[in-house]
């Protein structure tokens, strides 16, 4: 496959989506190890109905994960419900290959398309909602900034049970300074 690194980083970079990668996107989110920390756990994904709606996210503000070294698919990430009069938007990240979570590599890709929202489209605030069984992706929030925000109490029934919601935000000013190209030091 072709990528185009958008949104440089150290070891990944962003890329818009492939459409040609449907197939993977398609088998990943068909995979409960994938969904069950995801809003599609329920989900039924078809080939065809991901061929329809990757070009619906290639025209939003959502990339495909790329592992540099290799020019390997890892995963996607992306901003979404973005609010231009108050500044903000919510982000969304996965990475599909389960053999290759706990790396690091979404912690700099959310730290990527972060840097991407604050600092190329002026948000002001970023949030995410998880599940409170999600651990690993909850300290890998934390480790790009987010905070806690709040929750709704057993809002998720997934495995027989219910399960919190966690919010998390972060803030531009909490961010840092961007180490996106261009950017002064």
């Amino acid at each position: 496959m072709k990528y185009f690194p958008k949104i440089p980083g150290e070891r990944v970079y962003l890329s818009p989506i492939n459409l040609e990668d449907a197939d993977r996107y398609t088998a990943w989110l068909n995979d409960l190890s994938t969904t069950r920390f995801l809003t599609l756990a329920s989900a039924q994904v078809t080939l065809q109905s991901e061929r329809e709606n990757l070009p619906a996210l290639a025209k939003q503000h959502s990339y495909a994960i790329i592992e540099r070294s290799r020019d390997e698919l890892l995963g996607n990430c992306g901003l979404f419900d973005i609010d231009a009069v108050h500044r903000c938007a919510e982000v969304g990240i996965f990475i599909g290959e389960q053999s290759r979570r706990g790396e690091g590599f979404g912690t700099e890709a959310l730290r990527l398309v972060c840097d991407y929202g604050f600092n190329v489209l002026n948000l002001r605030s970023i949030r995410l909602r998880t599940y409170a069984y999600n651990e690993r992706a909850v300290a890998s929030y934390r480790k790009a900034g987010f905070r806690d925000a709040g929750s709704y109490r057993k809002a998720h029934f997934f495995a027989g049970d219910y399960h919190d919601v966690l919010l998390m935000d972060l803030l531009a000013e909490e961010f840092g300074p961007s180490r996106l190209p261009g950017a002064s030091a």
